[in-house]
C-alpha cells in the first residue's frame, strides 16, 4: 500500500510506544490536571503536529543529515533539551499550583502557549527524530525508501493514533481535576515532581548517549 509494509504491525507497534509512560504523558497529565480538559486537548494537538514535524523531515531526508551531521544534530539535541529544562524550571519556581484563575483573554493565550509548548516539545526533541529513522523504514518498502509518500503515510497514521490516545487520556485526567485543585498543596507537589521530572529529562536528553 503505496510502499508502506505491515500497517497494522506499526500500528499496534506506534500505539505501545506512544502508550508508554514518557515526557509526553507526564506533559499531558500536567495540562490537564493543572490546567483542565481544553489544555490538555490543545497540549495534545500540539504535540502531534509537532509529530509532524518530523515526518515531513524524515520525508525530504533532512532527518538523515541530523543525524549524520555531528553539528546540526547537537545544535538540535542542545535547543530541546533547553526548552525541555526552562518547562521543567517553570513549574518549580510556580508558587500558584496547578491553575490561576484568568480572564477570558488570558485563557485565549494560555489556549495558544498549551499548543506551541507541546509543539516545541516533540519537534525539537532529537529522540523522536531518531525513533523515526529507526521504525518507519522497517515498514516501508525497500525500494520506496527514497519516496517521501510512505513517510508521510507512516507519519501521519502515528500523529493520528497520539492524537486519539492523548485526548482519551485527557478526558480521564481531567475528571480528577478538581479534587486535586481544591488541595493546593496536592498542585505544589505535583508541581514540583513535574519540574524535576521534566529537567532529568532535559539532561537527560543533553547529557545521555543516543
Amino acid at each position: 500500500m503505496l510502499g508502506v509494509e505491515n500497517f497494522i504491525t506499526f500500528a499496534i507497534t506506534a500505539l505501545f510506544f506512544i502508550m508508554t509512560p514518557g515526557m509526553d504523558t507526564i506533559f499531558i497529565l500536567n495540562k490537564s490536571i493543572g490546567q483542565g480538559r481544553k489544555s490538555g486537548i490543545n497540549a495534545a494537538i500540539g504535540l502531534n503536529v509537532g509529530v509532524l514535524t518530523h515526518t515531513f523531515f524524515s520525508a525530504l531526508g533532512l532527518t538523515v543529515i541530523i543525524a549524520k551531521s555531528a553539528i546540526a544534530f547537537t545544535l538540535v539535541k542542545y535547543i530541546g533539551a533547553a526548552f525541555i529544562v526552562y518547562l521543567g524550571v517553570m513549574k518549580l519556581v510556580n508558587t500558584s499550583g496547578l491553575l490561576e484563575v484568568n480572564d477570558e483573554n488570558n485563557l485565549k493565550k494560555t489556549a495558544k502557549n498549551d499548543f506551541w509548548s507541546g509543539f516545541f516539545t516533540n519537534s525539537l526533541n532529537p529522540k523522536v527524530a531518531l525513533f523515526f529513522l529507526a521504525l518507519f523504514p522497517k515498514f516501508i518498502t525497500h525500494s520506496k525508501l527514497e519516496d517521501p509518500i510512505p513517510f508521510i503515510l507512516l507519519g501521519i497514521t502515528y500523529a493520528l493514533i497520539g492524537v486519539i490516545w492523548y485526548l482519551i487520556l485527557t478526558l480521564f485526567a481531567s475528571t480528577f481535576s478538581e479534587k486535586i485543585k481544591s488541595n493546593p498543596n496536592v498542585g505544589l507537589w505535583i508541581n514540583r515532581f513535574s519540574g524535576c521530572i521534566f529537567i532529568l529529562l532535559g539532561l537527560q536528553i543533553a547529557f545521555g548517549k543516543m
